[in-house]
């Protein structure tokens, strides 16, 4: 028996509540000519999922609109999105900026990149937009940062670094830590967003993916292009899950900052933690930034205890909360920088970085915040 039909699929007259799956790796045609214009732009019939999926395209339309873009790129990892946008933007010779603090991973591809590539890089504070401009280079293509600092809660001034690169430089933003209910950066600047969509905007510890949201088409189109070379793009059913997950990313964000304000505000107190690097305390560094212009303070943020042995001991004595290496999920989740997210760097990157042997982040979920708290406090009496 044939195992597809040519027939005609009757036309709706009703509109489905859910985004259609189309978990079809290709789709066939009549037309050749059709079929071979379809390969070459991004905005072109459906003929390959690596090139593009109705599904995916969906996703792709939603966070564009919430990031007020032009148009996104989804992929299957945020660490794909990173490399889809620097890789299709430098060459050998050119030069990167970036602030210090950032995600252990993005650090190591920036390495990468300079090490084998050949891109200079420049690291900076993140705060002091004449930082930037004094190391601006003719080569200079890109100036990268995040919204929220993984995992010290540093916010960036997005609107003044991102005047201070000027026309000529590429801003892209790290957007994961905030999503677009806190901060949407293209309004402050930016030119491209990066977001794991595995964190907040999937939101059930279900699904890999990223997305690159672009405030110009032609950047887009010309990502989209070494996209389809690289090999990026997400299976639609992740894409499908991620679409599940953003109908209630309003809902989860505010509770998800609701229960971090009240652990943070606890831990700040209790006589075993040094330090919470919160940005919603008005005794972070970055407090005031984040108060000018987001939305709110987010809730992965990092505390320190007294030293290695100590963090170890909390990670792993916690029961309600679990020890795993993600954030943005319905649950708690701890983890231990120096020793897995940003296990690449050496002390005086830690150290760089704001982070200590004892050093823990915590990415608070929507369980009862009491019930978390309880959790946490024996965790530091042990």
């Amino acid at each position: 028996m044939p195992t597809h039909s040519r027939a005609a699929v009757p036309p709706l007259t009703s509109t489905p509540l859910s985004v259609p799956l189309y978990q079809t790796s290709s789709f066939a045609f009549d037309d050749l000519d059709t079929l071979a214009d379809a390969m070459t732009r991004p905005d072109g019939a459906f003929v390959y999922t690596r090139f593009g999926n109705p599904t995916v395209r969906a996703l792709e339309d939603a966070v564009a609109a919430l990031e007020r873009g032009t148009a996104a790129l989804a992929t299957a990892s945020g660490m794909g999105a990173i490399n889809a946008v620097l890789l299709a933007t430098l060459k050998s010779g050119d030069h990167l900026i970036a602030q210090r603090a950032l995600y252990g991973g993005t650090l190591a591809l920036l390495r990468d990149l300079e090490e084998r590539w050949g891109v200079a890089v420049t690291y900076v504070g993140g705060h002091d937009p004449d930082e930037v401009r004094a190391a601006l280079r003719p080569e200079t293509r890109v100036l990268y940062l995040e919204t929220i600092a993984n995992p010290t809660g540093h916010v960036s001034d997005l609107p003044a670094l991102s005047a201070a690169a000027g026309d000529d430089v590429l801003v892209v933003v790290d957007n994961t830590f905030a999503s677009p209910l806190l901060c949407r950066p293209i309004e402050h600047g930016a030119d491209v967003v990066i977001h794991s969509t595995t964190k907040y905007l999937g939101g059930h510890s279900d699904v890999t993916g990223g997305v690159a949201v672009f405030a110009d088409d032609a950047r887009y189109r010309s990502v989209w292009r070494h996209s389809v070379e690289l090999g990026v793009t997400p299976d639609p059913f992740a894409a499908w899950l991620t679409i599940r997950g953003l109908r209630t990313l309003a809902l989860r964000v505010r509770r998800h900052e609701e229960n971090a304000g009240i652990l943070a505000r606890r831990l700040a107190a209790h006589p075993a933690v040094r330090v919470v690097h919160w940005p919603g305390l008005d005794t972070h560094p970055s407090h005031a930034v984040a108060a000018r212009f987001l939305g709110g303070f987010g809730s992965t943020f990092a505390f320190d205890v007294a030293d290695v042995a100590a963090g170890r001991k909390f990670v792993t004595g916690v029961e309600l909360a679990r020890l795993a290496p993600s954030l943005g999920g319905t649950e708690t989740l701890v983890l231990h920088p120096a020793s897995t997210s940003h296990r690449q760097l050496d002390e005086e990157q830690l150290r760089a970085n704001g982070i200590t042997g004892g050093t823990i982040r915590l990415s608070v979920g929507i369980e009862d915040a009491d019930d978390l708290w309880r959790d946490i406090a024996q965790a530091l009496e042990r």
